[in-house]
């Protein structure tokens, strides 16, 4: 009930402020890709990875260097929907699931812009309670299409056998043969071109959440009824490679990789990258694109090792993203798990530029509340920051904590403040500043250098912060 009252509460202040704006609001599209890591993008990693649509947003628009997400994609999509970390909720959220993992009545990004006048979508992944009873209808949005639940087969969209395997619909209803044989990515680009052609007397917010370049990695290209699989006359290659485009870069840096496997993620980033371009084609071709501000980010870190057999066509595959400058990988707090690409673009009005301030996904939302000149989220309890000071007047923002923890049942804990970072690997529940590992980011971006006996006043203050944000989650010896 307190939520339900909570968001009446939300939708009379945000619409009482925004009829006080007299200047045209933006659409606004929040870009999600599922599993890219740092050095899966090419301006991160120019040379080895080929993605100009991408890079072409980040030169003009502003790009995050310390830009944190959550260690999964559940986690991720809670913070990034709500404004808040996702232990706020409970445990449920704190790795992937198909359960619930907040309440209906929660306020999120599409319920404030649905009360603010725009029309709400979604386009790709949801993931955030994959019953239809959960889904995205129930949470602001006026259309919805994809999956419910997280990473499907790339062709036939199915989740992994079970309740959750077919989830592939349009507003709540499935769709009957689940458009198999079209990949999925191409489906969801698609559909996000469709709602930007549509011609509309309001302003649109689109999430746009892409499955790739998640497992199960696969790219036929024409060859659609023969999945991916090695060569058997040439284990160094793929079937078809050669006549597949996402194989085939104009400028030849895919095959330039020796490993099959690093090609085969490569092919399926270099497609994710071209239905972005399309889709900010379309933004172009409507006249759309000078008054939409596009958000992009990956869900967390690579996903580097993948046993297989999990989804259709699901192929066993072995240190296959490209290699990052960090420690860890997707499910660590490591910065190698919550360290991802970012970008801001929103042409003649964002400057083009590069941010080093620490951010976090969980600022979109106030961010975006901002732009939008809302009042409505006070006493919403929300973790993340305005940035827009950042973004807009060049102004540095005020050191603040940033906190992880992962797994419903908790073993991977982290904090930052300033350059310092404390992490803990334990199924014990940090009670001392003894317990930490504590690593200064500027000094040793690789984390390889526990200082915590040279700085205890550190640990400890951090350490009590750490408390600080623990008390403020809901769930197994938290107060509600």
């Amino acid at each position: 009930m307190k939520y339900i009252l909570s968001t009446i509460a939300f939708l009379i202040l945000v619409a009482s402020c925004n009829s006080k704006k007299t200047l045209p609001q933006p659409n606004v599209i929040v870009i999600l890709v599922d599993d890219m890591g740092w050095g899966d993008i090419g301006y991160n990693n120019p040379g080895n990875v080929y993605t100009p649509n991408l890079d072409k947003l980040a030169a003009e628009g502003i790009t995050f260097r310390e830009h944190y997400t959550m260690p999964q994609c559940t986690p991720t999509r809670v913070a990034a929907f709500t404004g808040r970390y996702p232990g706020r909720f409970g445990t449920a959220g704190l790795q992937a699931t198909n359960d619930t993992v907040f309440a209906k009545g929660t306020p999120t990004l599409a319920t404030m812009f649905k009360a603010a006048g725009y029309r709400t979508y979604l386009s790709g992944k949801w993931h955030m309670g994959s019953s239809f009873e959960h889904g995205p209808d129930q949470f602001g949005f006026d259309e919805s299409y994809g999956s419910l639940a997280g990473a499907v087969g790339m062709y036939d969209h199915r989740y992994r056998e079970g309740k959750y395997e077919n989830t592939w619909h349009r507003d709540l209803q499935l769709i009957e043969g689940g458009e198999n044989g079209v990949h999925a990515t191409d489906l969801v680009a698609k559909e996000a071109e469709r709602i930007i052609e549509i011609r509309q007397d309001s302003p649109f917010f689109m999430y746009l959440a892409f499955h790739a370049p998640h497992t199960p990695l696969d790219e036929r290209g024409a060859f659609v009824d023969v999945p991916t699989q090695l060569d058997p006359d040439n284990p160094d290659r793929w079937l078809n490679e050669d006549k597949i485009s996402w194989f085939n870069d104009p400028e030849g840096i895919i095959q330039k990789e020796p490993d099959p496997e690093k090609r085969l993620l490569l092919a399926a980033v270099h497609h994710l990258d071209d239905a972005i371009g399309q889709v900010i084609q379309a933004l172009e071709e409507s006249g759309k694109r000078e008054n939409t501000l596009i958000l992009f980010s990956s869900d967390n870190g690579p996903q580097v090792n993948w046993p297989g057999n999990a989804y259709p066509d699901d192929l066993h595959l072995t240190d296959f993203n490209q290699p990052i400058p960090m420690r860890g990988s997707k499910l660590d707090v490591w910065e190698g798990g919550i360290h991802v690409p970012a970008i801001a673009s929103w042409p003649g009005t964002l400057a083009p530029k590069t941010v080093s301030d620490p951010v976090h996904i969980i600022d979109w939302f106030p961010t975006l509340a901002g732009i939008l000149e809302f009042q409505g989220t006070e006493g919403y309890d929300l973790d993340g920051v305005d940035i827009g000071q950042l973004l807009f007047e060049n102004k540095p923002l005020q050191k603040r904590d940033l906190y992880w923890l992962w797994n419903k049942r908790t073993n991977r804990w982290a904090l930052r403040y300033g350059d310092w970072k404390i992490v803990k690997y334990d199924t014990e529940e940090p009670d001392s500043p003894d317990d930490w590992q504590l690593y200064n980011l500027i000094d040793d971006p690789r984390e390889s250098n526990d200082v915590s006996e040279d700085h205890k006043e550190i640990v400890a203050d951090l350490h009590e912060r750490f408390l600080g944000q623990r008390k403020k989650d809901k769930g197994e010896n938290r107060t509600d």
